[in-house]
């Protein structure tokens, strides 16, 4: 249930309203725009009287929302979020490219091609330490090692990093990273998902291989409802009958979401193809189309990659692509 508030009502009469509704075993998420406020209710709705509070001189409207997902709900929440990860901001008419390896392999190779990526625009760097595959035997990532040299590449270039953490039990480990991947494998892990809702850490959500929209806005749901509002939705490909791609990539996914929720949108071409030709034009699709960030590999020797080297793009390749980018962005703005 929403309440959009009057014009002109004072911050006393809101908080005595919301003062009220708390004391009806309710949670109330406030979304302060420019001309209006509005006031989310989450929990037992059934109990509160919409024609009692819709009857109140400060509230304009009452409405109940039929969606399950509450708090990533646009109509909880009009105006974009934007979600801030080091100096980066997303969302809200800005855009993120995130770029780096697959798998952290080695200093020389993480400070290299973050080096590389910064210098062609990137404003998030990432790379995996733990590395979820499908096969026992495929190399699982450096691990904690993996994310010192991570954070010893933010140092060298001042870039905020991103990487995927597959285990509650490994958080301490992310006490330096700016950003938290959750990994299309684990986007329905519900624990994992609480406990990362009560860090104040910006969350990277990927789409898992065969979810949903809605399923996807659920995840996100379960780590607002532990306090942490700072998502980022990830379209990174789905698995259907198709075998020329690695994914199937769903680029109206970005519209839809845009739709539904407040949260920003990004998206992965490099996993949805697994092909490094295709990742442009993917790219540049997905800015046509309005996302708010796309997340592109990156490897200084995508041939000797130790992850992924097929859809990794160059350096020099990552600098062109950037260019291009920026020249849809300009057209569609």
């Amino acid at each position: 249930m929403i309440a959009v508030l009057k014009q002109g009502t004072t911050e006393a009469q809101t908080q005595h309203l919301i003062e009220w509704l708390k004391n009806q075993q309710l949670d109330v998420h406030i979304s302060q725009g420019k001309e209006v406020t509005i006031l989310g209710l989450i929990g037992d709705t059934s109990r509160v009287d919409m024609e009692l509070l819709g009857s109140l001189d400060i509230v304009e409207t009452v409405k109940r929302v039929s969606e399950p997902f509450k708090q990533a709900n646009r109509k909880f929440h009009p105006l974009d979020s934007i979600v801030r990860v080091g100096n980066a901001e997303i969302g809200g008419g800005n855009f993120a490219m995130i770029a780096g390896p697959c798998s952290v392999e080695s200093e020389e190779q993480i400070i290299e091609v973050a080096t590389a990526v910064k210098s062609a625009g990137a404003n998030v760097l990432r790379g995996g330490a733990f590395k979820p595959r499908t096969s026992p035997y495929a190399f699982q990532g450096m691990k904690d090692a993996g994310i010192e040299l991570l954070v010893k590449a933010k140092y060298a270039t001042g870039l905020p990093i991103v990487t995927e953490i597959m285990n509650i039990s490994t958080l301490d480990l992310f006490a330096d990273v700016d950003m938290i991947q959750v990994g299309a494998r684990n986007m329905q892990n519900f624990d994992l998902l609480k406990e990362l809702g009560k860090t104040k850490k910006p969350i990277l959500l990927k789409r898992g291989l065969a979810n949903t929209l809605q399923e996807l806005l659920m995840s996100a749901e379960y780590i607002m409802s532990e306090g942490n509002e700072n998502i980022l939705l990830c379209e990174r490909g789905i698995r259907t009958f198709e075998t020329v791609t690695r994914n199937t990539l769903d680029l109206s996914a970005v519209t839809v979401l845009q739709e539904l929720s407040h949260l920003p949108v990004i998206v992965d071409p490099s996993h949805a193809t697994g092909k490094a030709r295709l990742v442009p034009p993917m790219a540049l699709a997905a800015a046509a189309a309005g996302a708010d960030g796309l997340m592109i590999e990156v490897h200084n020797n995508p041939s000797c990659a130790l992850c992924d080297g097929a859809q990794s793009l160059t350096p020099v390749q990552f600098a062109e692509l950037s260019q291009k980018v920026q020249q849809i962005r300009e057209v569609i703005q």
